[in-house]
């Protein structure tokens, strides 16, 4: 079956045009769906729309003239208290968007400095057809090779979004990606969250310590490795169930194994236990260091007295 694109239209480049396809690249992989039910009688709830004077008299039975139809609702925007404008849905169609049709290029900028939290949705991005093949690799090599997204515009799904388009990491795919991101209004200002954050000294041996713990533990990043832990339990429970066994239960975790004095002694077991777990990899001057001062007979006395927050 071939796949039906979720927009079609052009990207333009000053007087560089090309048509593409947008193709929205995530979708829902939950196995589990739940429906609402009546703890009384077991039957699934239905709802249903029904004009706000029915609702307002709390009648759990409204006649059938009091239920609304799909094809009888419209959008209405209130202007003033209890007073609507109605919105037809051809009149929404023909709003005069630009983006609409057309991704126009604003602007370049270097990857780095988009901030992760803007970063909305992803999108594939393909030529429309063959005719539009070499105009489409030109700009996605030229935008790979200089290291920059460009930043345009798209309107779909009732808003105009502001897109990144970038070339696809592997190359042997030949497309691009586009991402929805927010605009900078949609974000909380970070001040109102980080302004009580205490400034804290950062010590030398334990940034060291710290930078060796990460080194151990680095690696590609495989995205097949993760797995939704909360999916899976959640299979166990339904599973459970129909099956007329025993619920799974949450179980608290296990204490710690010892008590930690700080963090200079918390970085020091986690790189020596590491040290134990990979006994192949050669220990650098630093994780020795740490090593060794786990075996130390005698912590120093004020940091014996004192209990990690």
């Amino acid at each position: 079956m071939a796949l039906r694109p979720y927009w079609t239209g052009q990207i333009q480049i000053s007087l560089v045009q090309f048509g593409v396809k947008l193709y929205v690249a995530t979708e829902a992989k939950s196995e589990i769906h739940f429906h609402q039910i009546s703890r009384a009688t077991g039957e699934r709830v239905r709802h249903q729309k029904v004009l706000a004077s029915a609702a307002d008299t709390h009648d759990d039975h409204a006649g059938p003239d009091a239920v609304v139809e799909k094809d009888e609702i419209v959008k209405g925007y209130e202007y003033s208290k209890g007073e609507y404008v109605t919105i037809e849905p051809k009149e929404l169609e023909q709003l005069r968007v630009p983006s609409k049709h057309t991704m126009e290029i604003s602007q370049f900028v270097d990857a780095s400095e988009i901030d992760p939290e803007f970063y909305e949705k992803p999108y594939f991005v393909v030529p429309e057809n063959d005719a539009q093949a070499q105009a489409f690799a030109v700009v996605r090599q030229a935008l790979k090779e200089t290291k920059k997204v460009a930043l345009t515009k798209i309107a779909f799904a009732g808003r105009e979004h502001i897109v990144a388009l970038t070339p696809t990491q592997d190359d042997t795919l030949g497309g691009m990606m586009a991402y929805t991101m927010r605009y900078a209004q949609e974000l909380r200002d970070p001040k109102e969250y980080f302004a009580d954050v205490k400034k804290a000294s950062v010590d030398a041996d334990s940034l060291s310590l710290a930078k060796e713990l990460i080194k151990r533990k680095a690696g590609r990043f495989d995205p097949e490795k993760f797995v939704d832990g909360y999916e899976v339990a959640l299979k166990e429970l339904v599973d459970a169930k129909v099956a007329h066994a025993p619920v799974p239960k949450d179980e608290a975790p296990a204490p710690a194994r010892g008590k930690v004095i700080n963090l200079m002694d918390a970085l020091r077991k986690s790189v020596a236990g590491d040290e134990k777990a990979t006994p192949k990899k050669t220990a650098t001057k630093t994780a020795a260091k740490g090593i060794a001062l786990v075996k130390a007979s005698k912590p120093a006395a004020k940091t014996a007295k004192r209990k990690s927050a």
